[in-house]
């Protein structure tokens, strides 16, 4: 009998792993997770169907506990941030050395170290460092001044575990692209890559070792 030969065109994924040591830049990372206290009130009205109130009074603020609602703490008690945000981070370096950022989203990947222990759902990064209360004056964007609190992390640390395509990227292309992340795009609240503003310098780090 004759035989058929086929011709295989595409390739088995070929994906490669490696970690990468990154710490401040001497800013700090600060990081102001949505309040699952806000997140709450609105279900509980979406649910009831009520209108809001333009008279809602004011509940007295625990500082102290806004503070604690703001990080990011994984199942095993220590703080993170999430993996996403190095993720996209990845991902928008790539205009500055015109990588498409469509395949980019394909191939490069962040792998956690945890998950939060109250949203299991996401995948955290930990952070080698202590977690301070920073409040700061912001405005709404109706221009009302306000008082936010958030956490900071000064003098920290992070492994951060990369997993991409090997067919777009070397571990070379990887490493630098982390380290136009820490000069150039940042993570967290007031980095220079902010959807809202040019940021405050915040959330810029090195990369030390691979």
């Amino acid at each position: 009998m004759a035989t058929e030969s086929k011709t295989v065109q595409i390739k088995a994924p070929n994906f490669k792993v490696a970690s990468f040591q990154i710490k401040s830049a001497g800013v700090p990372l600060v990081i102001h997770r949505f309040s699952q206290k806000t997140k709450n009130e609105m279900r509980l009205k979406a649910e009831s169907g009520k209108a809001s109130s333009s008279k809602k009074v004011r509940e007295p603020k625990d500082s102290d506990a806004t503070f604690n609602a703001a990080r990011y703490v994984a199942k095993q008690g220590w703080d993170g941030f999430p993996a996403s945000s190095i993720r996209n981070a990845l991902i928008s370096a790539c205009r500055l050395v015109g990588f498409k950022m469509t395949l980019a989203k394909m191939s490069v990947f962040v792998i956690a170290d945890g998950y939060d222990k109250d949203e299991p759902q996401i995948p955290l990064i930990k952070i080698d460092g202590k977690p301070t209360r920073q409040d700061d004056m912001a405005r709404v964007e109706t221009g009302q001044p306000y008082v936010t609190i958030r956490a900071a992390y000064h003098d920290w640390k992070a492994t951060v575990k990369v997993r991409w395509d090997a067919d777009q990227f070397t571990v070379e292309d990887v490493s630098n692209l982390l380290a136009r992340v820490g000069m150039q795009v940042g993570i967290g609240e007031g980095r220079p890559d902010s959807k809202n503003s040019a940021g405050m310098g915040w959330g810029l780090f090195e990369v030390k070792a691979a």
